[in-house]
C-alpha cells in the first residue's frame, strides 16, 4: 500500500500533467478546426476562376497598349528627318 506522502506526490504529478496537457490539447484541437475551416472556403474555386479571367483580360489589354506603343515608335522612327508639324498647330 502507498504511504500518504507517496499519494501526494502521485496526485501532484497528475495535476502538473493535467495543467500542461489540457492547454496543449485545446490548442491542437483549435489548430485542426481552423485548418478544416480554411479548406472549406465556400466559393473559393469560383473566386479563383474569376480572378484568372480578369487577369487574362488585363494581360490582353496590356498587350494591346504595347502594340500601339510599338506602332507609334515605328512611325516616329520612319518619318523623314525634315518633317515638322505645320505652323499654328493642328486645325479642325
Amino acid at each position: 500500500m502507498m504511504q500518504p506522502g507517496e499519494t501526494m506526490v502521485v496526485l501532484g504529478a497528475l495535476a502538473v500533467i493535467g495543467v500542461v496537457a489540457y492547454p496543449l490539447a485545446v490548442a491542437w484541437a483549435r489548430k485542426i478546426e481552423s485548418e478544416a475551416k480554411r479548406a472549406e472556403l465556400p466559393g473559393g474555386a469560383d473566386r479563383i476562376a474569376r480572378m484568372e479571367t480578369v487577369l487574362e483580360a488585363m494581360s490582353i489589354e496590356v498587350e494591346r497598349i504595347s502594340e500601339g506603343q510599338r506602332f507609334v515608335t515605328k512611325l516616329i522612327a520612319e518619318r523623314p528627318e525634315g518633317a515638322q508639324l505645320p505652323p499654328g498647330g493642328a486645325s479642325r
